[in-house]
């Protein structure tokens, strides 16, 4: 939901609310913001009758000279030097209020007799009976709220039983929880397929078993395509992920003959899916998917950033269901084809998957509602029509890349300056230079108007940071440590905004030889602000770590107001970093400018 506060003093507060987290931004072009030294933010919680002052991160040298792990105060003595800002600790289906008030005088003198500026916020329910349902897991084991509580140890060396279930719960939110809801709705004569890559999370191979225990029909298409490698070291590897799922079917009691479709065809490629589709009663009619980023997997669910997304439509049911259908059949070529035959299949397969539905290629032949499109399919249209839904944005493109961003992408977006639209990039790795690779690097920054966040932690103490642990870490991940979710905004903010989520990696190979579904949103303004909160959330918190992983350097002390400066400004200094053209400036002429208030 979008909100904007009334004019006090030239200042105006506006809001974006998703389910756990609001972005804020404060239009100061028409106050006096001579000498001010940030806001106290209060925050009102009537539904609970708890009102106090946020807490803040950054502390004035001349108040806290050395800082530590256990320092912490709050935003009315150490303010927030910001014009931006987001509550990620808001709770679904909740009122709040909240109140900035502008701060002057003296670090160790404020004065707090300017006007408060107040906006009464409300945020989406985790669950509805909408069309559409999003859960994000936090994915920020990286970060200084998992060490407080958790001290940097993985769930299962948590010191209790209890303490493992709260570390689980609190990485996870209400992503698992959903997924499980999305089973159990399923009812005696209802049927459930499923298709995935991952299928080695026992709660939800459990949960699937009652449901056949109480009458739903069960199938499920799963990976088991043996791919076994070498590692570097020279150890052939057993099949990933055949040999996990099979073992989770095995523990689930899941039977293999009755149940389960075993996807073994073009075993050098991906079958990526992570889906299910619930069909009502005997009539099998097809009115609800579960889809997106998640695998099946406590990494999936716990450790890496996932979205799940709950879609009650039944002409997108039915999209699926007639995918999930040509899966079961296992098509492609399989191991003793001759290289003829091989690409016959392999051309018919991805034929069948574009004969199951008009596709749109252009921003224009976007419908609105919901566009379902299934992997692997020929030729690059769809994927640069990706690429163009970020490069030609009005206002603000936002995008997740788990592996890197495509040539594709670069070739499109290469040309943007500086007066294009505001464009922001969430990796799992830096993107830089391959010394190993003969072809151009191409760098996309902010004299293209794109900004770049990726992957990271703190890995030494700073002042009141303290160190910090990752997923790979913890036990949790392997391959992707930090994003994995997959989706793409375009003008989230807008009256016509567009939202592409689901399990392809906006790259060559997950548009023409994986198995892959994406779905696209078009006009719906409530999936927009979610998404859009959860990735500034997920950006937000990793592009402070990944400004200090680029600029730390043990024993130097950042200057003064650079953007690796731990500490508050001491005067208004910080107001420059709110010139016209500044990064700090377009994201709040971006929320300022929002449609739909």
């Amino acid at each position: 939901m979008r909100f904007k506060s009334k004019v006090t003093d030239g200042y105006q507060v506006f809001a974006v609310s998703g389910t756990n987290t609001v972005s804020f931004a404060v239009d100061a072009a028409a106050a006096d913001t001579k000498d001010l030294l940030g806001f106290a933010v209060e925050r009102f919680d009537p539904q609970a009758n708890e009102r106090y002052f946020m807490p803040g991160f950054k502390v004035f040298r001349s108040v806290i000279p050395a800082p530590d792990e256990t320092t912490t105060v709050s935003t009315n003595e150490h303010p927030i030097q910001s014009f931006v800002w987001d509550d990620f600790t808001a709770k679904p289906k909740h009122k709040y209020e909240y109140a900035f008030q502008p701060l002057h005088g003296q670090p160790k003198n404020l004065d707090r007799s300017r006007r408060r500026v107040e906006i009464a916020v409300k945020t989406e329910p985790a669950f509805s009976d909408l069309a559409h349902d999003v859960f994000f897991n936090r994915g920020v084991a990286s970060s200084q709220a998992y060490e407080r509580r958790f001290g940097n140890k993985a769930p299962d060396q948590q010191d209790t039983p209890q303490k493992e279930k709260e570390a689980l719960q609190w990485l996870s939110r209400d992503l698992d929880e959903a997924l499980l809801k999305f089973i159990k709705n399923a009812k005696k004569n209802d049927t459930l397929l499923g298709c995935f890559y991952e299928f080695r999370y026992l709660p939800v191979a459990q949960e699937l078993k009652k449901a056949l225990n109480r009458g739903v029909k069960v199938r499920l298409v799963i990976d088991a395509k043996e791919n076994a490698k070498k590692d570097k070291n020279g150890v052939l590897q057993s099949p990933f992920p055949r040999e996990a799922n099979l073992e989770t079917l095995k523990k689930a009691k899941i039977p293999l003959k009755t149940v389960t479709f075993l996807r073994e065809a073009r075993a050098a490629n991906i079958q990526h899916n992570k889906f299910l589709v619930l069909l009502k009663g005997k009539t099998e009619k097809p009115v609800e998917v579960w889809t997106g980023s998640t695998n099946i997997s406590m990494g999936g669910v716990h450790g890496q950033t996932n979205v799940g997304h709950w879609v009650r439509d039944e002409d997108t049911a039915a999209a699926f269901l007639g995918y999930w259908n040509l899966l079961k059949t296992d098509p492609g070529a399989v191991k003793g084809d001759d290289k003829s035959t091989t690409l016959a299949k392999n051309k018919a397969y991805r034929t069948a998957v574009e004969q199951l539905d008009q596709v749109p290629t252009t921003l224009d032949k976007i419908p609105d509602g919901i566009t379902a499109i299934f992997s692997p399919r020929g030729g690059g249209k769809v994927l640069e029509m990706y690429a163009a839904l970020v490069d030609k944005a009005e206002e603000l493109s936002c995008i997740t890349l788990a592996f890197g961003i495509s040539d594709v992408f670069k070739a499109q977006i290469s040309d943007n300056t500086k007066q294009d639209h505001l464009a922001f990039f969430l990796l799992e790795k830096r993107d830089k230079p391959n010394p190993k690779s003969k072809k151009e690097f191409v760098a996309l920054n902010a004299k293209n108007n794109v900004y770049k966040a990726w992957g990271s932690f703190l890995r030494n103490p700073l002042h009141q940071w303290a160190k910090e642990t990752s997923a790979r870490a913890l036990g949790l991940n392997t391959h992707v440590s930090f994003i994995h979710s997959k989706f793409l905004l375009r003008d989230p903010l807008g009256l016509d905004p567009i939202v592409v989520t689901g399990s392809a990696n906006f790259s060559k190979a997950s548009t023409n030889d994986n198995d892959e579904n994406m779905i696209i949103i078009r006009g719906d303004q409530r999936v927009a602000d979610i998404y859009f909160t959860e990735f500034n959330r997920l950006f937000f918190h990793y592009y402070f770590r990944s400004v200090q992983e680029a600029t730390f350097k043990p024993g130097v002390t950042p200057k003064p107001g650079s953007a690796g400066d731990l500490f508050l400004s001491e005067n208004d200094d910080w107001l420059g970093k709110y010139k016209p053209g500044s990064l700090r400036q377009k994201r709040v002429d971006v929320l300022a400018r929002m449609k739909g208030v």
